[in-house]
């Protein structure tokens, strides 16, 4: 692989599916001791991360469940 005079790279087409660089998907470029490292960004806009935690419910899951039973 080499950079080209506008400083871009081309990553390989198995390494893009593997991780899921498709088109537009934002990365960060991370100094490290031994490197570079790239990784997706905005890591935690995933949709899992959007919701988790919005429900305050005091109960554990059992008790909680037995309540939306009715028993």
């Amino acid at each position: 692989m080499k950079i080209s005079e506008r400083g871009q790279i081309t990553v390989p087409k198995a390494l893009r599916d593997r991780f899921g660089l498709y088109k537009n998907v934002e990365i960060e470029i991370i100094s490290t001791k031994g490197g570079i490292l790239i990784q997706k960004g905005n890591r935690s806009k995933h949709p899992v991360d959007l919701v988790y935690g919005i429900l305050e419910h005091p109960s554990d899951t059992d008790t909680y469940l037995e309540e939306v039973r009715g028993r």
